[in-house]
């Protein structure tokens, strides 16, 4: 498919849908509006998008190729706050909604090892995006799990983009695309991204999980050592009690475990509560719609 007929970027991805209207939607109840605070914080204006996506993944899997399949020419670059890590974000409608996507820096986890992990991680945790879009390579999925494993520690709330599936069919590789998604427990989505191929399905998962529309139960990794596993889980109840709503309570306090900064920041001022009462909203106002 040629780069013109990709369905994302352009006008027509609204076509008979919303009678071709190009106007801003009202603000939905489930998007990243309701904490635009945080995502400013990170460097990040939501502006009057409906809905803020996520792109991660680890560095060679095409993730730039599905950033700019579905943006176009709808982007711009510039630099994290008080980092030299380069900040790309773009937009495009569907369905009559306005998307932001903000292409996070390729890396192989999330556990804060450098400065893109770091950047990476923030803002998944702290920003909270609607969807967080995980690229990976389908002929290595067995390196590019390890990332997707992590960022289901966070959130739910995933679509992962199944890239490259021409290059996995070129070389023998099948993947049982259902059985993954029932594994990992949020939808999956085989493209090839640089032939245009997948968009559209791409796409529309990406509406699901934005509007809550899929119950995604993102694979939570338990660890094997009972006496973390106590702590963790202990730990982990503490914060639900102390911030209400907060869902990622594990991740957050296997980070404290490690004695991670910015996360012992968000517990002293406030930015964990914040979480917790925006995800209790989106919770209430999805099971309204």
């Amino acid at each position: 498919m040629a780069r013109a007929d990709l369905p994302s970027p352009l006008p027509r991805a609204d076509d008979g849908a919303t009678g071709g209207s190009t106007a801003p939607a009202p603000a939905c109840g489930t998007c990243a509006l309701f904490h635009a605070g945080n995502l400013q914080r990170l460097g990040v204006d939501p502006g009057s998008h409906d809905h803020v996506v996520a792109v991660a993944g680890n560095p060679n899997t095409g993730k730039s190729t599905v950033f700019n399949a579905l943006t176009g020419l709808r982007q711009h670059v510039g630099n994290w706050p008080g980092k030299t890590v380069a900040r790309a974000e773009g937009g495009f409608r569907y369905h009559g909604r306005s998307y932001k996507l903000v292409d996070l820096p390729g890396t192989y986890s999330l556990l804060s090892t450098s400065g893109d992990e770091d950047v990476a991680r923030d803002f998944l945790l702290f920003g909270d995006p609607d969807v967080a879009l995980v690229v990976v390579d389908a002929t290595r999925l067995e390196r590019n799990l390890n990332l997707v494993l992590q960022i289901l520690q966070i959130t739910d709330r995933v679509v992962v983009g199944l890239n490259l599936m021409d290059e996995a069919q070129r070389h023998g590789v099948r993947v049982d695309t259902r059985h993954l998604a029932r594994e990992l427990g949020v939808p999956v989505a085989p493209m090839a991204a640089r032939r245009g191929e997948g968009i559209a399905e791409l796409l529309e998962a990406l509406e699901q999980v934005a509007r809550g529309r899929v119950a995604t139960r993102g694979r939570r990794v338990r660890q094997r050592d009972t006496r973390l596993e106590r702590a963790v889980a202990g730990l982990a109840a503490d914060l639900q009690a102390t911030f209400p709503g907060l869902v990622n309570a594990r991740w957050v306090a296997m980070r404290l475990l490690e004695g991670d900064p910015s996360t012992e920041a968000a517990v002293a001022d406030g930015t964990l509560g914040d979480l917790g009462r925006h995800a209790a909203r989106r919770q209430r106002l999805v099971a309204e719609a």
